[in-house]
């Protein structure tokens, strides 16, 4: 069966694609691009992603999630998530169940300027916790965040009996990623790994049968001052190939395999 590329990690519902998202998501299918797993990091965002799987059937794979870190007033920095930002969130999750293929993106963020409290980092985990538990509900894989914080998220998620995850943008130790492999989770890599080869080791150690292609669009891209884009897929695999010695055709086909087992209910309309 020919999966094409999977983009584990995507942020199509961002308003950086409103203007052309028609344009955006023809040049991912001529890439080769088959399904777009669409995370959001807040309530406010679960319509539009739900109504582009309703416009973009067997490609746009919905996932709904409350991020650790969300917006503050307009024009002011990011803040840590509170457990009220949840409230809204709670009761879509199980309204939309049936059209969910995870509930993400969640997770903890524990970058100092990003959650300088022990307060911020509870309330962290308080929402994290609560998504991991409506996750195990409702029989639904998680789609990951964990910067500043890979240990903690990995130990959370096995302390919460979660068996299927994936850690986007994995920046970890390989030793922590490892403990991830032995609990069955998957790993996924954007674009901008291949600006440096800080990650190469950490790719080399992960079995290819735990890693996932992301592009985390319109975020991480090749250049950090442009848009980022599903079509740059094709670079994440390039690179993976690369630092593996493996074929690229064979890291499309592996990658593609494995995020279809995390998300079995991707491409079934």
């Amino acid at each position: 069966m020919d999966y094409g590329y999977v983009d584990c990690h995507c942020h199509i519902s961002a308003p950086e694609f409103e203007q052309d998202l028609e344009e955006v998501i023809q040049r991912a299918k001529a890439a080769g691009v088959k399904t777009l797993v669409a995370v959001t990091e807040g309530v406010e965002e679960f319509s539009r992603v739900l109504q582009l799987y309703e416009c973009y059937p067997g490609l746009v794979a919905p996932c709904l999630g409350v991020h650790p870190l969300q917006m503050g007033r307009p024009g002011s920095e990011q803040r840590s998530v509170k457990p009220q930002d949840l409230d809204a969130a709670l009761p879509q999750f199980y309204k939309h169940s049936e059209s969910l293929v995870a509930i993400g993106e969640i997770g903890l963020d524990f970058t100092p300027w990003c959650a300088p409290t022990q307060q911020d980092r509870d309330d962290q985990m308080d929402v994290f916790i609560k998504q991991l538990n409506v996750a195990r509900e409702l029989q639904l894989p998680v789609n990951v965040h964990s910067r500043s914080a890979a240990k903690i998220t990995i130990a959370t998620m096995r302390e919460q009996g979660i068996s299927r995850a994936l850690l986007h943008n994995f920046a970890g130790k390989p030793s922590v990623a490892l403990e991830g492999v032995k609990a069955g989770y998957c790993f996924s890599f954007p674009p901008a790994v291949c600006r440096n080869q800080q990650r190469d080791k950490l790719i080399r150690q992960i079995p290819m049968e735990h890693i996932c292609l992301e592009t985390d669009s319109p975020a991480l891209g090749l250049d950090k001052h442009e848009r980022n884009e599903p079509c740059n897929i094709v670079l994440s695999c390039r690179y993976i190939a690369d630092v593996k010695g493996l074929s690229p055709q064979t890291v499309q086909l592996v990658t593609a395999q494995n995020a279809h087992r995390l998300f079995p209910r991707a491409n079934r309309r």
